[in-house]
């Protein structure tokens, strides 16, 4: 309908200029916005106040010389000016009441458009590091980035949902050493921990397997594993845990030798890949690819140097003290950056340039990273070595989750990571459900922060913002289950003969928010915010259990009884829409 009104605008317009009365040269932006009280119609522009100083008018004199040059609609009740020169539209009830017809010809497909016309687009998102298992923080990045993806796809983008693997770097080379010296304590070595190590019972567990997989074939002694070092962290302050760490992992591969220490390192890298997969994947989570950064330099081309050598070759690398630096402070960043340390290895940054040289190689029209909030420095640095390679920066979009902070019974659940006593998303899942999970991570916008009821999200109450959608699409299942055991059925074609007689307030209601929703989808998934689906599925739910609670659906009269209940299919379809976009199941009892 927006449409359809813009078009008649823009022939009011051209009539004007026809006439003479605004200069052809004009620009004019038409805005076409549903109005938040009926009583002014049901959808308004501001196109004369817009024009106004070009048509040399007042706004209101401009609103009125539109109004009698549009063209006759037989959507369009009634036109007039509001205000300082809005121009209020009235469209017709069976208009309005139509979108139950659309609603049910489209099926499971309403609110999908073509709007993306195809456009290749790429969303990365999660891409924690393989140290762990995910936690509570990297749940909300996949709920939201599975959201962004489709979203994007319901409104017509081809879109790419790619995990990047950090399966190579100094994280990764900490967890190796962790899970070997867990293994030497299996194997009865008495060693103790580094300060800096990975401390969660999930490093043992991984060393046990390792020991079951390989009895006693990378033992050492504690002495040759643990001495001439330099002082781990004391508690006194003294010590430095960062060079401990980074000693300990040199010996380790040192004692195993290149192939041993890869089969320590990869024994841990794919038990935690293959469990973050799996938690993925039930949370409802998928990828079209998971992507190795490994791969970045091993095979036939090495793409870390392809960038490497593309920056230099363009004057923004430069050597101080051993090492090379990219210029990113030419780009707008607070500073050069380090890409080549002086032992001779790349830094992550130098892979993250080359990952997204890669991406943007790939033939993506738009490539959207989701990271966490403490990410936020880093995007500056990024955008400068896209610029700096030649490529285009407009074609990378960065956005920011805040972490999520859970609380139960009024008091904050403590949470940490390296330490290994953070909450972790299967624990979530377990506890709240998926749905729940799903729904209460996307309900604010991703840049804000996020307090997790625990006991709201397992509540059985209208309070619960998931159970009370969930509730109304299966109440209206319960009634057709009740239609059913009267020995009554639904007919559609009576149904839709009698849609006029939908002129109840709360039905009326219903219809507006119905035709709203193909709307609701296009700003959600264009702004990247799916927590406009959240709110809007809640103001539908809302709306039909007034509805509920005010009438009886199964009336005497087959027309008005069919008109009834195929408004409430409606509702029923658009609810399981919406909520399929958030990964949130529709049951049909609860």
């Amino acid at each position: 309908m927006k449409d359809h009104l813009h078009g008649l605008i823009l022939d009011a317009v051209a009539q004007l200029r026809k006439e003479g009365l605004l200069a052809e040269e004009a620009d004019v932006d038409v805005k076409v916005e549903r109005t938040r009280d009926s009583s002014h119609g049901d959808f308004a522009t501001n196109v004369a106040m817009v024009m106004a100083k070009h048509a040399r008018r007042k706004p209101r004199d401009l609103a009125e010389m539109v109004i009698e040059r549009l063209p006759s609609s037989a959507s369009v009740s009634k036109v007039e000016v509001a205000g300082p020169g809005f121009i209020n539209f009235y469209i017709t009830d069976d208009v309005l009441q139509s979108v139950v017809k659309r609603i049910a010809a489209a099926g499971e497909r309403y609110g999908h458009s073509t709007m993306g016309e195809g456009k290749l687009v790429q969303v990365e998102f999660v891409s924690a590091n393989p140290t762990g298992p995910l936690h509570v923080g990297h749940g909300r990045g996949a709920a939201y980035g599975a959201a962004v993806a489709d979203l994007l796809a319901a409104v017509g983008y081809r879109v790419h949902r790619e995990y990047y693997v950090n399966d190579a770097g100094r994280q990764m080379d900490i967890l190796a050493a962790s899970v070997w010296l867990r293994y030497l304590q299996v194997c009865g070595e008495e060693i103790v921990f580094p300060t800096n190590g990975y401390k969660g019972d999930y490093v043992s567990d991984i060393a046990r397997l390792l020991k079951e997989r390989e009895g006693d074939r990378f033992k050492q002694a504690a002495d040759d594993v643990l001495s001439g070092h330099p002082l781990d962290a004391q508690p006194d302050g003294s010590g430095d845990k960062e060079a401990y760490i980074d000693s300990v992992i040199s010996r380790a591969k040192q004692l195993l030798g290149v192939d041993g220490y890869r089969t320590v390192f990869d024994h841990g890298l794919d038990l935690i890949l293959d469990d973050i997969r799996q938690d993925l994947q039930e949370f409802g989570v998928t990828y079209d690819d998971w992507y190795s950064e490994r791969s970045l330099t091993e095979g036939s081309s090495d793409k870390v140097q392809q960038a490497l050598d593309r920056l230099e070759s363009n004057g923004h690398i430069y050597l101080k003290e051993g090492a090379k630096w990219f210029k990113s402070s030419e780009f707008g960043d607070e500073k050069d950056r380090v890409v080549v340390r002086d032992n001779g290895q790349t830094t992550y940054f130098a892979s993250d340039i080359a990952y997204h040289m890669e991406k943007l190689e790939r033939g993506y029209e738009r490539v959207i990273d989701v990271w966490g909030a403490d990410h936020h420095g880093y995007i500056p640095r990024v955008k400068a070595a896209l610029q700096a390679l030649g490529d285009d920066v407009s074609k990378l979009d960065v956005l920011l989750v805040q972490f999520a902070i859970l609380y139960r019974g009024g008091e904050r659940v403590p949470m940490s990571t390296r330490s290994g006593s953070f909450v972790t998303l299967r624990e979530l899942r377990n506890e709240v459900g998926n749905d729940a999970a799903r729904f209460f991570y996307v309900m604010r916008k991703s840049e804000q922060h996020l307090d997790f009821d625990l006991d709201l999200a397992k509540s059985k109450s209208n309070e619960n913002p998931i159970y009370y959608i969930q509730y109304a699409h299966a109440r209206v299942c319960s009634v057709m289950r009740q239609l059913e055991e009267k020995g009554l059925s639904y007919d559609q074609k009576s149904a839709f003969s009698g849609l006029e007689l939908l002129s109840e307030e709360c039905e009326q209601a219903l219809l507006v928010a119905l035709a709203k929703f193909p709307e609701i989808v296009e700003a959600a998934a264009l702004n990247h915010e799916p927590h406009q689906i959240a709110h809007y599925l809640r103001d539908t739910a809302n709306k039909f259990h007034t509805y509920y609670n005010a009438h009886q659906f199964i009336v005497e009269s087959g027309t008005r009884r069919n008109a009834r209940l195929a408004l409430i299919l409606a509702v029923k379809q658009v609810l399981a829409n919406g909520l399929r976009l958030l990964g949130v199941s529709a049951p049909e009892s609860m």
